[in-house]
């Protein structure tokens, strides 16, 4: 191919030396030089440049790649920590309710354990007041009754004019005194609530 295109251009030599030279069309030998030049420099950097571009292209693809691989990785780890933050929050609020309504009933049964005991508390007090004022009552009407007891006896020994020092005699004028002021306040009183 090159001893064609060498005749070629011998050729197309001596026809240019007789006509006249364009300026715009170069020389042949320009032409192959140049050709030769181009070539030489594509086949050096297709055997030298050009691997060295594409490793470095590899290089960055691998890393890129790598790099999308770790995000993804660590898009699914956060994906899978927000699920399990997620998790333990819905347990927690679970838990939380839980106590919440335990506390709930712990507080009412205090509350109705307390209010029994109170309303124990008072019942028992009611009932010691009742005793309390049963036991004065009656030791009132004892003492009344003495007291009046004596009362009528000196009043009976004015009148009578005699005295009435006899114990058995001043019981039984106290007595029979004092059941008749009893009938008679019974008698009122019926009277009062028939009216």
């Amino acid at each position: 191919m090159s001893s064609t295109l060498l005749a070629a251009l011998v050729a197309a030599e001596g026809a240019a030396e007789d006509a006249q030279p364009n300026p715009l069309v170069p020389e042949i030998f320009d032409i192959f030089w140049s050709l030769v030049i181009v070539i030489s420099v594509g086949v050096v950097f297709t055997k030298m440049v050009l691997p060295k571009f594409q490793a470095v292209f590899d290089e960055r693809a691998s890393l890129i790649e790598g790099g999308i691989a770790k995000a993804g990785k660590a898009q699914e780890e956060a994906n899978a920590a927000l699920a399990e933050y997620s998790k333990q929050l819905a347990d927690a609020r679970g838990e939380a309710a839980r106590i919440k309504e335990d506390a709930r009933t712990e507080a009412a049964a205090i509350v109705a354990e307390a209010r029994a005991r109170a309303l124990d508390e008072a019942a028992r007090i009611a009932a010691a007041a009742e005793r309390s004022v049963e036991a004065e009552r009656q030791a009132a009407a004892v003492a009344l009754r003495t007291e009046v007891g004596t009362l009528a006896t000196e009043l009976a020994g004015k009148i009578v004019g005699e005295s009435l020092a006899d114990d058995k005699r001043l019981s039984r004028v106290v007595d029979r005194f004092l059941d008749d002021l009893e009938a008679s306040e019974t008698a009122g009183a019926g009277k009062g609530q028939g009216a």
